[in-house]
């Protein structure tokens, strides 16, 4: 079984995703710190995104591999742990622009179908439901107000040594929104028949909660 979580940035999709994974037994998979691996990549070495073949070479080299811990996710790139550096603002504000390139997406697609071939996942990312796993067997699209994710990306920003104020989130987020919304490889979109959740005055365990319910009475 497939359940792709969609939505945009800080809307819990990454915290509800472990969870509604974990009490499922599922696999979950984050496509966000995918993106997140090849963003760090580029930047380290300085590539052009409008260098194709340095690109592809990049991607082609790379290895992602999650290792799940008790309470965490640990993210290896090329064996290096960079759970932390890829949730830095740096590579915050490159990744939409890194991830809309079709040569990115495209890899990155084949690498999320091969994992979720013979296993039962909960993916979550930006275009899961339309894109990845048009086919999935249960979709959701998480939404909440702007000020409300500004707030709980200030304090995953502050849990990792980031200072950063409401107003500049609001506007990162806003301008990241429309950035994926309005990109014409794979865009940010909820999927016809994805169910919206909207986050705003939810605990963790409340939308977690429905959304299991949701998965075991498919």
């Amino acid at each position: 079984m497939i359940v792709a979580i969609d939505g945009p940035a800080a809307t819990g999709k990454s915290t509800s995703a472990k969870l509604v994974a974990q009490k499922l037994g599922f696999t979950y998979m984050d496509t966000g710190a995918m993106y997140r691996c090849i963003t760090l990549s580029v930047l380290r070495n300085h590539i052009s995104l409008a260098d194709e073949e340095a690109l592809q070479l990049l991607i082609q080299e790379m290895d992602i591999h999650f290792e799940r811990t008790d309470d965490n996710l640990v993210v290896r790139l090329n064996k290096e742990d960079v759970s932390t550096l890829i949730r830095k603002p740096e590579v915050t504000s490159h990744v939409s622009a890194v991830s809309a390139l079709p040569q990115v997406r495209n890899h990155m697609v084949a690498i999320q179908r091969k994992i979720a071939k013979n296993q039962d996942c909960v993916i979550e990312g930006r275009d899961i439901g339309t894109i990845v796993f048009p086919k999935a067997d249960v979709k959701f699209f998480l939404v909440a107000d702007d000020i409300i994710r500004a707030r709980r990306r200030q304090l995953d920003l502050k849990a990792i040594g980031e200072e950063r104020t409401i107003d500049e989130l609001v506007e990162e987020i806003c301008r990241r929104d429309r950035f994926d919304s309005e990109r014409s490889h794979s865009p940010l979109k909820k999927a016809d028949d994805a169910v919206e959740v909207d986050t705003s005055q939810l605990t963790i365990d409340e939308q977690v909660d429905f959304m299991v319910n949701r998965v075991m009475n498919h």
